[in-house]
């Protein structure tokens, strides 16, 4: 029995060494290889130029993971709480934006976004402008909010949110009933019972959210290039640029992915521990 269930892992084995290993270790070639050839620790010596990018992609790819986290619990908390037919709607609701093309969704957030679309639209029709003209003395025609970090910002949190919600959800879904009402019945209020037994055994759901919506931010070039305008270069930009722009430079490029690719599963292996942490807490 062992051998043929071993028969029918070839096929998956395969197909991780060809597109996960393989191009693993491919990055680690070019990020110690010179562009002549042979051994070079010059790539990671040059990424010192590109602090900055690292501090501003890491800076933005927090705060839409902290809100995501704000939005995301409470809606997954919430959904939780209600019937089979509510909770069945609201998944097709959330869902439902994901069936759409990525680009066609952060093309969307465009206009509405731009300095004549809908959003400003809207606000010189309601006289938002008009009022914050007379409170601030300004004269302005509409709010710039295109091409801005914030833009940026919402693009990660609308495309991303779902991989926060869901991962909660499930954990949350599948609690023991039976510890809540203990903890009501040894005289615990509602607040405590949540602060005490529902956070801390839907943790893990939280670090998994956390962990989708943060390593996906991080890296992104799409939704910075889009509503970002592509002036606050962010790390996937930057090894775009590398292996696609004019400053062709794959080694450096391969370097930049390394140090990413090495932050994040630092980041991850420290979110484990921490959640690891929390369950024994809990038992104890």
């Amino acid at each position: 029995m062992r051998n043929k269930l071993s028969h029918f892992a070839i096929p998956y084995v395969v197909w991780m060494a060809l597109f996960v290993v393989a191009p693993i270790i491919m990055v680690v070639v070019y990020a110690f290889s010179a562009a002549e050839g042979g051994f070079t620790l010059d790539n990671f010596a040059n990424m010192g130029t590109y602090a900055v990018v690292f501090g501003r992609s890491f800076k933005l790819a927090l705060i839409a993971t902290a809100v995501c986290l704000l939005i995301g619990y409470p809606v997954s908390y919430m959904m939780s709480k209600e019937g089979p037919r509510f909770q069945r709607a609201a998944m097709v609701l959330i869902m439902l934006p994901m069936w759409i093309n990525f680009l066609l969704r952060t093309y969307s957030w465009m206009s509405i976004l731009e300095n004549n679309g809908l959003l400003n639209r809207l606000f010189q029709r309601i006289g938002l402008i008009a009022l914050y003209n007379q409170v601030f003395g300004t004269d302005i025609e509409f709010f710039h909010m295109l091409n801005t970090q914030g833009a940026v910002v919402l693009g990660m949190v609308y495309n991303y949110l779902p991989f926060m919600i869901l991962p909660i959800y499930s954990v949350i879904i599948k609690l023991d009933h039976s510890l809540i009402e203990a903890a009501r019945d040894l005289g615990a209020n509602s607040f405590n019972v949540f602060r005490r037994v529902i956070l801390p055994l839907s943790f893990p759901g939280i670090l998994s959210g956390i962990t989708m919506v943060f390593v996906p931010s991080v890296s992104t070039f799409a939704i910075s290039k889009m509503l970002g305008g592509g002036t606050d270069l962010l790390l996937g930009d930057l090894i775009e640029q590398q292996f696609l722009g004019g400053a062709y430079n794959p080694q450096l490029g391969a370097a930049i992915s390394l140090v990413m690719m090495v932050i994040v599963v630092v980041c991850m292996v420290v979110m484990n521990r921490f959640g690891e942490g929390e369950e024994q807490a809990v038992m104890l």
